[in-house]
């Protein structure tokens, strides 16, 4: 008897500590009573997130979660939006965000939440823990425009101050395996020992067990470029013990294309770890016919079994620093090093002849540009060098009386920085080709920002304030090259799907309330590479787990972002 009064009791307990479904409390509540949500989302046009046909229907918000969806005229709430002619899809989530310390200057993430991203992934190689002291003096020095203090040393440290200084979107982060081995190793070209190796494999377990996503890594960047294979590998088994994934920026996008695909594939295989290469693309015109081979590569190895995924971004051009054009030997040492060697005379004339000599041995993004002229340069520390923002290489070097290589190398020296450097190199066949895959989704590769502040004392690229409606605008209603559903599927169902992300990333009853609503017939980017600093328009309204941060177009000011955490956290879920 006591046994069955306890195995009672113990579902009742059971039955308290889980609210009952939307159902189950519309079925239970007296006839003629309406149900209160907080908000209604009345008449939309619904998207799910899985790529299903639209239809139409109500969607209820209460507190954090969507509540119900359907025909909800009974239904009574705080908050009517009215969605007629208007489509309501899941949050938008960006696999590739730099906006690591644009949301320490401004929470609001303006110019992403205008474009319905409402979740953010970091850590492309590095990430912002985890930090000895040496390695925060040093990216203090290097801070530009934006300055800020580096109270945190782990990475979900960073992740917890950010959710506790309140931000409007949510975030989450791979651990960098260059800031691994600048923890470990250090920044010079040096393999790691086994001690070292089994240090990196300690720290890649402690941040995956408080909730990273797995291993980020950039391998054309010194002192990521001198890790080899065997090494992201052995940090990789670690992260798949706790349900983590591996993504990459490539050893080569361009000239060893094919090479690089096949060492991701081969991390994925050898580590059993879903694998994704960052902003898909083949750079240089001798490299853009490779991009079927790439393809063939892909759905060869998920048909072999293998999780292989990627995103990219919607442009013909990419971002990164001028010292990209520079071989990753100049900085062994990191960049008090590579200074040094520009202004000794014997060191600068063996960079600026592998600048211009081509070579399948580094990613040289000068040649891979074709020409100064399709070289922009965008972000300066030195307000002396800001003249040169919005100018191309070539403009720079007519100005200053040198050849553009010599102006790469003064730049780089002058500004002490790696001079912020738009490349154009990709074509617009590839990019459309690349957005008909179904397993590629999204990611900015740029920091969220506002046309406000501090951030328009230097130029970025468009895809800040664009990525996202431009795919939604130009590829699917203008040239329909996918079709809506399947775009928001791979805006949001995809993505959460492939992180692991805990009920996010659909329109479904009991997912965490992150919704967009915009007009499919305005949504527009507007930002120009010439003009980048512009907002995307069409999206009229946003929530974040339940909080609205867009009405009718213009930011709320809330700032109800969380730390989201990889499917391995051993400390628990937020």
């Amino acid at each position: 008897m006591r046994r069955a009064v306890t195995a009672i009791v113990l579902l009742l307990l059971a039955a308290s500590a889980f609210p009952p479904s939307p159902q189950a409390a519309q079925g239970s509540r007296r006839k003629g009573q309406k149900t209160r949500y907080d908000v209604l989302i009345k008449g939309g046009t619904v998207y799910d997130g899985t790529g299903a046909s639209p239809v139409r229907a109500d969607v209820a918000i209460k507190g954090d979660r969507i509540a119900a969806i359907g025909d909800l005229k009974s239904a009574d709430a705080r908050q009517v939006i009215n969605a007629g002619g208007l489509a309501v899809a899941p949050g938008f989530i960006n696999m590739l965000s730099w906006s690591v310390d644009t949301l320490i200057i401004d929470g609001r993430s303006q110019g992403e939440i205008r474009q319905g991203v409402t979740t953010e992934i970091f850590g492309e190689g590095d990430s912002m823990g985890p930090l000895t002291q040496e390695m925060k003096k040093r990216r203090k020095q290097q801070q530009g425009d934006l300055k800020y203090d580096i109270p945190w040393t782990t990475l979900s440290d960073y992740l917890l101050y950010m959710q506790k200084r309140g931000i409007s979107p949510n975030i989450a982060s791979y651990i960098g395996a260059t800031t691994i081995r600048e923890y470990v190793v250090g920044l010079e070209d040096k393999r790691a020992t086994p001690a070292q190796l089994q240090k990196m494999r300690e720290l890649v377990e402690r941040e995956m067990r408080a909730g990273a996503l797995g291993i980020g890594s950039s391998l054309i960047y010194a002192p990521a470029f001198y890790a080899n294979t065997e090494e992201l590998i052995e940090m990789c088994k670690v992260a798949a013990k706790y349900q983590g994934k591996y993504i990459s920026h490539m050893r080569s996008e361009g000239n060893r294309l094919l090479e690089a695909v096949a060492e991701l594939i081969r991390i994925a295989r050898e580590a059993h770890v879903p694998a994704e290469i960052y902003h898909l693309k083949a750079a240089g015109q001798r490299n853009w016919d490779k991009m079927d081979r790439v393809i063939a590569m892909i759905d060869a190895a998920r048909k072999e079994g293998l999780k292989i995924t990627a995103d990219m971004y919607t442009y013909p051009a990419g971002a990164t620093g001028l010292d990209a054009a520079m071989p990753p030997w100049a900085e062994d040492g990191g960049y008090d090093a590579l200074f040094k060697r520009l202004r000794d005379p014997e060191e600068r004339k063996k960079i600026a002849a592998a600048i211009r000599t081509p070579s399948d041995d580094w990613e040289n993004l000068y040649l891979a540009a074709g020409s100064p002229d399709r070289i922009l340069l965008v972000e300066f520390k030195s307000e002396k060098l800001k003249q040169y923002t919005g100018k191309t290489l070539a403009e720079a070097a007519k100005l200053r009386g040198k050849d553009p290589v010599e102006t790469v190398m003064d730049l780089v020296l002058e500004d002490q920085s790696r001079v912020g450097t738009v490349y154009f190199m990709m074509n617009e066949e590839n990019i459309k080709k690349q957005i008909r895959q179904p397993w590629v989704s999204f990611g900015s590769d740029a920091g969220s920002m506002a046309p406000e502040g501090v951030f328009l004392k230097s130029s970025t690229h468009p895809r800040a304030y664009g990525n996202f409606t431009r795919l939604l605008g130009k590829y699917v209603r203008e040239e329909k090259v996918i079709s809506l559903e399947e775009a928001i599927k791979r805006l949001s169902g995809l993505p959460a799907t492939n992180l692991g992300l805990d009920h996010r990333g659909f329109i479904k009853e009991g997912m965490f309330a992150d919704v967009v609503i915009f007009d499919p017939a305005t949504i527009a980017d507007r930002a120009t590479f010439e003009k980048p600093h512009q907002y995307s328009i069409g999206m009229k309204h946003v929530f974040v787990n339940g909080v609205q941060v867009l009405k009718d177009g213009e930011h709320t000011g809330a700032k109800p972002g969380r730390a989201l955490w990889g499917p391995g956290r051993v400390t628990g879920r937020q």
